[in-house]
Formats: structure tokens, C-alpha cells, sequence
């Protein structure tokens, strides 16, 4: 375990107890934001608190847990250890990677991957757990993976629960540079098949790698990805545009990279607006300065900003964060999801990620 000094030099931090409040030294929130190696970090906004929910970075065998963080303001973090664990899952024993939650009828469903499965053999893929609470514990809610098979030859990692306008969930998910989408069914036990028959439908874009995000905004669809190798200083996010969840999405270009003075292997990000300010917000994983093991990636938040024909800005990385954006601690969860749906200013908003393997 790294001594607190060393989290101090590092990260810019302040823990106070072992594994409770991090809250940093001044009004900006620092980055990284969270102490220690995480990556694909997908966030939201649960009853008044900021949540953030990411892949413990570490070799494959090692990532047999999930840890969550809260926040009241992007300042001060609470970590809760152990939200989902392999020993909760029957069929998984490692890999666990890109948790993506949602609320529905009381319940939190907390989508992942595991095992990291390499062909259709192999158990593995796409599990579903839930709880009661943000924090968990999350217990297996099928018995076995929502998805286990490779479809349209998309690895089954990386998914993104996406709520459309009308209600409606679907999965967008994929590696190994394919990206397809589903209809989940009311239960989250399975899927509904579209009108022509099929159930996964191919949506990947030029450039798309891995680590898939949809967001809607203005009635606009934003689908934004990760590409380049996840080990690497080139990894990145980019995006296009559709009129549907299911496109044809045609690439914009790139909003989120490496800047050689601040940080490397920038990728697998999720994007928020605050209820309270109306600031969105990029929630992503990086690499810092003179590291080298492709395992130590750590969480970071920027501002994000769309131009006024609605194309994303690309992003400025810093070491400095953002300032505090406190939310009003009686919000409710049923505008969580206004994000997906167009939020404007006062409403719930949520953040989501992309991930790279790993």
C-alpha cells in the first residue's frame, strides 16, 4: 500500500481516514480527483451527490472488485470499498471493467464487464448486479451474462446503459473495434428485438476502438468512443452526431487527447451537467508524467464546452480541475437521467463512462 505522503504527491490530496473523505487542499478539485489507479470512470448524479464509478486499474488477475466514490460538491470524495466483488458474481473471477449504473423502479443496476472473455467458448461478457443503494453491496441479478456471445464481432466489454426520451433503455456497447446496440426489456433480464427481426445492431463509426457513450443534447444524439491503443500516450475520445440512438453516426473528430505538459493516455470518459451551476463536465482516466505501467491511470475532471452550433470544443486537460460545484442535497433521482434527455439548468443531470480495456 503506497503511504499517504506518496497519494499526497501524486494526486494533490488529502485523505483523512483509510478509505472515507479525500477532499483537496483548496477551492479547485486537483487532478487527478481520486487517489490511486482507476479508469473508466462512469459517473452520475444519485439523490443530491455526485457518484463516480470506476474500473480499478491493476493487472486483469487483480481486478476482482469495484470501488465507488460520492460527492456533495467535485471537491470532497467518500470512497466505498467493495460495491461489487467477484465473490457476488458466480461466473466472473477477473477483469471486472466499465461499471455503468442506472435507478429504475427503486432498484440501482450496475452493468459490467468480466472475465474478458476472447471468443464464444469462453464464460464471460456483459453482467448485470443490483442493489437498493448507490453503494451497494451489488448482488448477481441474472445467475450468468446478460451478454456472452460476440455479435457483429464486438467484444462483448465497455457498455454504456443508455435512456432515451420515451423511456426507453438500450445498451450500447463493444471492443475489438466493433459497436453495436440493443433494446433491453423492461426487466433488464434480456433484450426486445427490433421491428426487422435482429436484436444487436452495428453503430461503429470511423476511428471507434473501444469504450462507447451516448449522450442527448438539443435533440441531438452525441456518440462518443475511445480510440487508439488504451496502453499507449495516443489513446483519445471522439465523437459524432446523429438524429437517432442509432445513427448513421459519422465522425466529428477528436475532443479529449494527451497534452505532453500535463498528462498522457487521455480516454474512456463520461460527460455531465451540473443541476445546480448548468456546467457540463468530462469525467476521464489519464496517465500522469513519467509513469509507465499501462495499470496506472488515474481519474480526472474538466470542463467541457459545446459551441453555439452545438459541436464540442476540444477539451483542455489541467492539473488544477474544476471549482466546486455543490448540488442541493434534496434532489431526487427521477430527473437523473435529464442529461440523456436534454437537461437544462436546475434539473438532475448525469455523467457516464467509456472505458478502455482493463
Amino acid at each position: 500500500m503506497k503511504p499517504v505522503s506518496w497519494l499526497i504527491a501524486t494526486f494533490g490530496l488529502v485523505v483523512t481516514t483509510a478509505s472515507a473523505t479525500i477532499g483537496a487542499q483548496s477551492s479547485l478539485s486537483g487532478n487527478p480527483i481520486l487517489p490511486g489507479w482507476y479508469a473508466d470512470p462512469e459517473a452520475h448524479v444519485f439523490a443530491g451527490e455526485y457518484w463516480i464509478y470506476p474500473t480499478y486499474s491493476a493487472p486483469y488477475d487483480q481486478q476482482t472488485f469495484m470501488d465507488a466514490f460520492s460527492s456533495k460538491d467535485l471537491i470532497t470524495w467518500q470512497q466505498h470499498p467493495r460495491v461489487l466483488s467477484v465473490r457476488d458474481v458466480s461466473w466472473a473471477r477477473r477483469a471486472l471493467w466499465a461499471p455503468s449504473i442506472v435507478e429504475k423502479d427503486g432498484w440501482y443496476y450496475l452493468f459490467f464487464g468480466a472475465n474478458d472473455i476472447q471468443n464464444d467458448q469462453q464464460l464471460g461478457g456483459i453482467g448485470v448486479a443490483r442493489s437498493r443503494r448507490p453503494d451497494g453491496p451489488f448482488i448477481d441479478y441474472l445467475g450468468k451474462p446478460l451478454i456472452d456471445k460476440f455479435h457483429n464481432g464486438a467484444q462483448p466489454i465497455d457498455q454504456m446503459v443508455f435512456k432515451d426520451r420515451d423511456g426507453t433503455f438500450y445498451i450500447v456497447y463493444g471492443g475489438w473495434r466493433h459497436c453495436n446496440i440493443a433494446k433491453l426489456n423492461a426487466e433488464f433480464t434480456g433484450f426486445v428485438p427490433f421491428p426487422d427481426g435482429s436484436t444487436f445492431k452495428e453503430i461503429t463509426p470511423a476511428g471507434y476502438v473501444e469504450g462507447a457513450f451516448m449522450l442527448l443534447k438539443d435533440n441531438k444524439y452525441y456518440f462518443m468512443w475511445s480510440e487508439g491503443g488504451w496502453t499507449g500516450p495516443n489513446y483519445a475520445v471522439a465523437y459524432a452526431i446523429g438524429s437517432s440512438p442509432f445513427g448513421p453516426f459519422e465522425r466529428v473528430g477528436k475532443i479529449l487527447q494527451q497534452d505532453s505538459s500535463v498528462a498522457t493516455g487521455a480516454g474512456h470518459h463520461s460527460v455531465v451537467q451540473s443541476p445546480a451551476s448548468g456546467k457540463w463536465y468530462i469525467v476521464y482516466h489519464r496517465r500522469p508524467l513519467g509513469e509507465t505501467d499501462r495499470n496506472h491511470r488515474a481519474v480526472s475532471i474538466d470542463e467541457l464546452h459545446f459551441d453555439e452550433r452545438g459541436f464540442i470544443l476540444p477539451v483542455k486537460i489541467t492539473t488544477s480541475g474544476v471549482p466546486a460545484d455543490p448540488l442541493d442535497t434534496t434532489a431526487k433521482n427521477g430527473a437523473e437521467f435529464c442529461a440523456s434527455a436534454g437537461c437544462t439548468r436546475g434539473r438532475s443531470s448525469w455523467l457516464s463512462t467509456n472505458r478502455p480495456h482493463g
